[in-house]
């Protein structure tokens, strides 16, 4: 793809995981603008700042965020959502599923109707805090590939996140979502076994045998892919938007 073609290309929207803002992505997005693409990166309500108000915030306010940054860019974009915003993508593919020409999950991918994200978090929890890479390493977020700057920009960095974006249960009703094309991009697991645990109906997997135009597609390292390989995953999510 030329730099002329990418610019004529859907603009590129970014989220970040649990406890991440737009910062995040910043060795990514600086990649994609060389590339030509048009792409920014979205910093989810309360997640501002440590000091930020978290109290009041509810799962349909990320949903809101990112929907009407999608409206403020004037037409249809490439959503990247890691991690954690899986939950938040899908949501917005199922209220809004004309405004997306893909949708590409960053190690992590759709949520079925009704899924509570963190079951764990009580109407008492406010935030929940950011545990630290080696807690997340121990719960399976893979820290590969990230160097000791990366990990302390990483520790320095991430806030709070706020409860009750978390506690609450997904809700979907609009089928349509299903049929945006949709890309998953496998880090932390290959692709082959992405599959396998799709095919044998394990509920963290099972959405994805809804989708009807899916990719798969590797990129080996941890959680953390925005830190650990940002020129190849700018280049990836370069490459998957030129899909369509």
């Amino acid at each position: 793809m030329t730099a002329s073609t990418a610019l004529e290309s859907a603009p590129l929207l970014l989220v970040p995981g649990y406890w991440l803002g737009a910062w995040a992505w910043d060795a990514v997005t600086a990649r994609l603008t060389a590339l030509g693409h048009r792409s920014q990166a979205v910093t989810l309500p309360g997640l501002e700042s440590a000091e930020a108000s978290r109290q009041w915030v509810r799962f349909a306010d990320h949903v809101a965020c990112v929907t009407d940054r999608i409206a403020a860019l004037g037409g249809r974009v490439v959503l990247v959502a890691h991690s954690g915003a899986g939950a938040v993508a899908t949501a917005v593919a199922d209220r809004a599923p004309d405004s997306l020409t893909r949708l590409v999950y960053l190690d992590s991918g759709p949520v079925a109707p009704g899924t509570v994200p963190r079951p764990d978090v009580t109407e008492a929890d406010t935030e929940l805090p950011f545990p630290g890479l080696d807690a997340l390493a121990n719960s399976g977020a893979s820290p590969e590939g990230l160097t000791a700057h990366d990990r302390a920009q990483l520790e320095a960095k991430a806030v709070p996140h706020p409860g009750g974006a978390v506690r609450e249960a997904v809700r979907l009703d609009n089928p349509r979502r299903n049929a945006v094309p949709t890309t998953l991009v496998c880090c932390s697991a290959p692709s082959g076994a992405v599959r396998e645990l799709a095919a044998a109906g394990l509920p963290m997997f099972s959405p994805l045998n809804d989708l009807t135009d899916l990719t798969l597609v590797d990129l080996p390292t941890g959680h953390w892919p925005m830190f650990s390989r940002p020129a190849d995953l700018a280049d990836l999510i370069a490459t998957e938007a030129a899909r369509d």
